[in-house]
């Protein structure tokens, strides 16, 4: 990581270097699942190169209408909320203390990742000759939603007098954190009311203008010297979106004066309140103390960690990294966030890139939440169920049956995905087809089944999932058209994960024929829901399939879909063609733009800048074909090729991917995750190197300025899964759960812990060995597969393993 050391449980910046505060904001952010802020200084204002607080509401989402190239376009963004965080100093009538305008003596930042709580740590001189040393510490709390709270500790080194400090709310902000986005309206929030509410306290509220959330913040500023409560002379005022309060206090050398700012958010999409702003009044005047609350939010990360926790003691590095991933995880979905209608923003709550939309990307998040905490889960998933009717009617109207889910979502379901798309490279506005990325409807699907595999939640399936998973079928099976002439159904102008492809060559029409991808997990999905009528009762499919309006027909032209699904292969071989006509487009050249570009290279924009197009290439931007291998061992896709009457084998795996491995940029950072995936059994070195590169991709900001606009939280929980699932062989299958470890030789010993069927394991590995420790659950035992032999476990049994390869 750039300028910063990583210790175990913390990351720590010892320089202040302002080129990279974009990332290190999106970095140190602090969030509780309900909301989340940037690790902005408190003292700083927006601006277009170093700065820009962002606090952000889960769920928290309005729309507006923006023209572009004389066109209405509305869009819908993660809405940036008011500012909590305003804190500085200045010596009486002098400038506002700002860290460009002092020479700096001493600078520390450290985030610490156990107790949720971030610190900074400055000594520095004043035009003045003044020295002074200000630490400044805050959190967002875990333990209680609505809380958010900072405390600075001035210390006059050589100087005496008085000061004001301002504490203020600031509401004037707007959604300018990504610079391609600027030109379009991202001003979403009206007043509604801001001022004093008692001597120490003043409230902001505002409204987003289109959406009408409405957010009330309260927040009470106290003064301490020397431990005890200081009086001092206060003056508030207030303006449009605005309110602020400065305080006078007299400063002694060597003196510490601790101000501490706590402030209370609510919304009116919270529960069990009556009005925001009257609930964040009340409980402002119940906050006990700073360091209480502290206390209450590091013992609640405490117990997230207990659970969640991935022990590398033999790889510090590793250790660390994916310490941050399960932080910033933890910090956009957690138990805040049940009960609450929220989703998984690609981009976490840490930035406005992707305008906070919900994409695939929990495809890659959920496995780990599956097997850690899945009453999270469950409510994440409830997001998609809530926009079923949403999803419905888009089916209808394209002119399909069932359920179509969006490729971007935000508050209500509905296709968020922009139409056209400004390119930084060009400064051209270009159209945008990737929201006919319908497998996107195929992920829905194999969510839901793989949490109930890891839960066997037979109540969330009943009444909500196998709704999901049948509506999400029929789609597939009206979208999937038959070929007379081959014999085979085909489904028609999709794009496929890649992205860089979106259309063929000098196609006036948009979309590809028959991407590999697409076409078997939409084969899965209709498989899928013909277990679920095998596993729901009889009653309740009948319900359904009234409900659905699934006829006995329908179910035969499934079955029939599931035996004879078009697959695309390049000639005579066993590589599986990323489309139909793939095998046509031209070769790239690689080294040419690698050692111009670099490695991980967005060749679309590269490209449409020199007035070519990515379409005509054998370039992908990151996995596609490899998907499969990625979501599916090699015996569950023998099996899918077999029914469908095609021979693959799974020998014919490493042919595939050292084909796509050289024919992919990775400009996506999901890519490196799924590449190190499949590698892992077969070249362990190059799923090392692959691991590796997708664990720094955030922290390093690999792309070259995306991560300032937020993390991405797909490959941060990516990479924590492979260790957790990849790298000791975690499958579940046959109602059994199956390990079969291959660890690098870089992880000498692991230590975590699942929740399998109401059932806590405890995991031990080394290169040689695996201790197994069952915990007592609801059910009296489980199966449980090592290397192939199944044993018998019940609560309190240990059992070890040779898990030594020669």
């Amino acid at each position: 990581m750039k300028n910063s050391n990583m210790h175990d449980w913390k990351i720590v910046y010892d320089t202040w270097v302002p080129e990279e505060q974009p990332l290190r904001e999106a970095l140190n952010t602090l969030g509780n699942g309900y909301l989340a802020t940037r690790g902005a200084f408190e003292e700083s204002n927006a601006d277009k190169t170093v700065h820009y607080p962002g606090t952000y509401l889960a769920g928290g989402y309005d729309r507006l209408i923006s023209e572009v190239s004389g066109k209405k376009i509305e869009n819908e963004d993660l809405v940036n909320w008011p500012n909590w965080l305003p804190m500085t100093f200045r010596h009486a009538g002098e400038d506002w203390f700002e860290l460009e305008k002092v020479e700096l003596l001493g600078f520390v930042q450290e985030l610490n990742m156990l107790q949720g709580v971030l610190v900074r740590e400055l000594h520095f001189k004043d035009a003045a000759g003044r020295e002074t040393k200000l630490l400044s510490r805050r959190f967002v709390s875990m333990a209680n939603p609505h809380v958010a709270a900072l405390a600075w500790e001035l210390t006059p080194v050589n100087w005496a007098g008085e000061i004001e400090v301002r504490a203020a709310l600031d509401g004037r902000v707007t959604n300018s954190g990504v610079a391609r986005y600027r030109s379009l309206a991202n001003d979403h929030l009206e007043p509604v009311d801001s001022d004093q509410y008692d001597e120490d306290s003043i409230y902001l509220v505002v409204t987003t203008k289109q959406s009408k959330v409405r957010m009330a913040q309260a927040a009470r500023t106290l003064v301490f010297k020397d431990g005890k409560r200081l009086e001092v002379e206060r003056h508030s005022s207030a303006e449009n979106k605005y309110v602020e309060q400065v305080l006078r206090i007299s400063c002694s050398r060597d003196q510490p004066v601790r101000v501490e700012k706590v402030v209370l958010i609510y919304t009116s999409r919270d529960f069990a309140i009556s009005e925001p702003l009257q609930e964040a009044l009340k409980n402002i005047e119940r906050i006990v103390s700073f360091e209480h609350l502290l206390n209450s939010n590091i013992h609640a990360w405490q117990r997230l960690w207990k659970r969640c926790d991935l022990e590398l003691a033999c790889n510090e590095e590793a250790q660390s990294v994916l310490r941050l991933h399960i932080f910033h995880l933890l910090q956009t979905v957690s138990a805040n966030s049940i009960g609450h209608d929220v989703g998984v923003p690609a981009r976490g709550l840490h930035g406005e890139a992707y305008r906070g939309h919900i994409f695939w990307d929990e495809l890659f998040i959920f496995p780990y939440l599956n097997l850690r905490l899945p009453d999270l889960t469950r409510a994440l998933l409830m997001y998609r169920y809530r926009r079923l009717p949403e999803a419905r009617y888009a089916a209808l109207e394209a002119g399909y049956r069932g359920a179509m889910f969006p490729w971007q979502s935000g508050s209500s379901g509905r296709e968020e995905s922009q139409i056209i798309h400004l390119n930084p490279k060009s400064g051209r506005w270009v159209p945008d087809n990737t929201f006919l990325q319908r497998h996107i409807n195929a992920a829905v699907a194999y969510n839901v089944w793989h949490y109930f595999q890891a839960t066997h939640d037979r109540e969330f399936l009943t009444f909500y999932g196998a709704e999901l998973i049948l509506e999400i079928a029929q789609f597939w099976s009206t979208i999937a058209i038959l070929n007379a002439d081959r014999g085979r159904y085909e489904i028609r102008n999709v794009v496929g994960p890649d992205e860089y492809h979106t259309e063929y060559p000098g196609s006036p029409s948009p979309g590809l024929n028959n991407n590999a991808y697409t076409n078997v997990m939409a084969v899965w999905v209709i498989q899928c829901a013909l277990k679920v009528f095998k596993t729901i009762d009889r009653s309740r499919l009948d319900e359904l399939m009234e409900k659905c309006q699934i006829s006995t027909e329908d179910v035969e032209r499934w079955q029939h879909i599931s035996q004879r699904m078009y697959i695309p292969f390049i000639g005579d071989s066993n590589i599986i063609a990323q489309f139909e006509g793939y095998e046509d487009l031209q070769e790239f050249p690689w080294e040419e733009y690698k050692a111009k570009y670099g490695e991980a290279m967005r060749l679309d924009r590269i490209l449409e800048s020199e007035n070519k197009d990515v379409n005509a290439y054998k370039a992908s931007k990151q996995a596609d074909v490899m998907m499969l291998f990625y979501l599916f061992s090699s015996e569950e896709l023998t099996e899918l090729f077999t029914q469908l009457g095609y021979t693959f084998k799974p020998e014919s795996i490493p042919e595939n991917v050292a084909y796509y491995e050289t024919r992919t940029s990775h400009g996506s950072t999901l890519s490196k995750i799924v590449h190190s995936w499949v590698l892992a059994r077969t070249d362990r070195k190059r799923s090392w190197s692959n691991f590796e590169i997708a664990l720094m991709s955030d922290v390093e900001d690999v792309q070259g300025g995306t991560t300032p606009e937020g993390i991405h939280l797909g490959a941060m929980a990516g990479t924590v899964d492979l260790v957790q699932r990849c790298y000791t062989g975690l499958e579940i299958r046959d109602d059994i759960l199956w390990f079969n470890p291959v660890l690098p030789e870089e992880i000498g010993c692991l230590n975590f812990q699942v929740r399998y069927r109401s059932h806590w394991l405890s995991l031990q590995l080394t290169q040689d060995k695996m201790i197994i420790t069952f915990d007592k659950g609801w059910t009296r035992e489980v199966r449980i597969g090592v290397l192939g032999e199944v044993y018998t476990f019940k609560t309190g049994d240990q059992k070890e393993f040779n898990i030594k390869r020669e």
